[in-house]
């Protein structure tokens, strides 16, 4: 008696094991739930916690709530000017609608099949419409903002219950086989652009010197006359003065004696002979005795 009630006490306590594992389950934060009966989703489940189901009849298929990476082949597309190019980039995707998600596509492996076709096909739309040279310099990561765009206007993702919340491109370049006339293509009309920038650059640098040469003119013509015109007013305004000092007898004779004294200055220069009659005005200037009176020189006489 004391074996058989061993027996029935283990084998109810694996009973209740087996169905209280089988009625209850865990979600984590990083989960959601989907309880499933004979194959149909009956209840959705998105918080943690310790949860209760019908054993043997219910089953718990769980979604991971966090964002999903999936790396994309490279594949290659043509840009509006015909030119070939290789694009490789990686998607940040995750389950939005887990039931939508379960409904449409049930499996990663489908979700990842779908982004693929989603992805390439905005890319190859975008990178179409656009020329190889803007191509290029959108790996800086315009690029991947017109993908996000275009993806983001069809709403294509939400019907399968997922969000595509980054398109990254990890490589964007040209075949290999015209890797080098493409290049030599770009550098030539680079060129040329530095060249025009240069032309415009030195016209307008030439303009520029014009009109400060012309601006350096003008004040230098002004600066010219406004002097000339001061020069005139004190060359009158020193006739006016030297009027003024002489303008009785005694100062004139003054003057006059000056002027004499100032014209034998400027006539006794070096190796000059000056013969002045007793007769002439300068001998009482000079108060020289009557006579003749000499200033001898050997080069030249002055009569």
């Amino acid at each position: 008696m004391k074996i058989k009630g061993k027996i029935v006490a283990v084998v109810a306590s694996l009973t209740f094991v087996i169905l209280f594992g089988s009625s209850t389950y865990t979600l984590k934060e990083n989960e959601s739930g989907l309880i499933k009966q004979f194959g149909k989703v009956v209840e959705t489940k998105q918080e943690a916690g310790i949860y209760f189901k019908k054993p043997f009849i219910q089953s718990i298929m769980k979604l991971p709530k966090e964002e999903q990476l999936y790396d994309l082949a490279s594949s290659d597309v043509i840009t509006s000017d015909k030119k070939s190019m290789i694009a490789d980039c990686y998607v940040i995707w995750q389950i939005k609608d887990p039931l939508k998600y379960y409904q449409t596509l049930k499996s990663t492996s489908n979700a990842e099949s779908r982004i693929d076709i989603l992805v390439y096909n905005s890319m190859k739309n975008v990178i179409s419409s656009t020329k190889q040279d803007e191509v290029i310099q959108g790996k800086d990561g315009t690029l991947s903002i017109k993908i996000m765009e275009d993806l983001s206007e069809k709403n294509s993702a939400e019907q399968y219950g997922i969000s595509i919340n980054s398109v990254e491109m990890k490589r964007l370049d040209l075949p290999s086989d015209n890797k080098d006339a493409v290049y030599s293509r770009m550098i030539s009309e680079r060129n040329k652009i530095a060249a025009q920038y240069t032309a415009e650059g030195e016209s307008e640098a030439q303009q520029i010197h014009n009109d400060v040469d012309y601006q350096a003119r003008v004040i230098l013509s002004n600066a010219q006359k406004e002097s000339k015109s001061i020069i005139a007013e004190g060359e009158a305004e020193y006739m006016k003065i030297i009027q003024d000092a002489y303008n009785s007898p005694e100062r004139n004779e003054f003057y006059q004696f000056l002027r004499g004294l100032e014209a034998t200055k400027a006539s006794l220069s070096e190796g000059t002979m000056v013969i002045i009659d007793d007769d002439y005005k300068i001998i009482d200037n000079l108060k020289l005795s009557e006579g003749e009176q000499k200033v001898t020189a050997p080069t030249q006489d002055v009569e």
